[in-house]
């Protein structure tokens, strides 16, 4: 996972100290999202919601960066949410690895 900069240059020692923890906790996320979407196949957001433990925010954030990494995409299918509502299905994107 590529790390985002949650600080500034110019931020106190003390920003810079709570961007490490979010990495780190962004990077736990990430692990958790993909590894659900593995075992349980594509779900939308309030599915991973109820399978990971994570909370909708947490799982939000999540999802466009690890799409951007190619880890995970978008199926183009529809879901119903907890509440109803349509959202976006997403699902594990396996790895090309390369040929040695």
């Amino acid at each position: 996972m590529t790390q985002t900069f949650r600080s500034r240059n110019t931020d106190p020692i003390t920003s810079h100290m709570a961007a490490d923890q979010a990495y780190s906790l962004s990077k736990d996320h990430a692990i958790i999202i993909v590894d659900c979407l593995q075992k349980y196949g594509a779900l939308g957001k309030d599915g991973i919601m109820l399978l990971s433990k994570l909370d909708k925010n947490q799982i939000s954030r999540r999802l466009p960066e690890l799409e951007r990494q190619g880890l995970i995409k978008q199926t183009g299918q529809l879901v119903k949410s907890l509440s109803n509502r349509l959202e976006r299905e997403w699902e594990f994107q396996p790895q090309q690895r390369s040929l040695i």
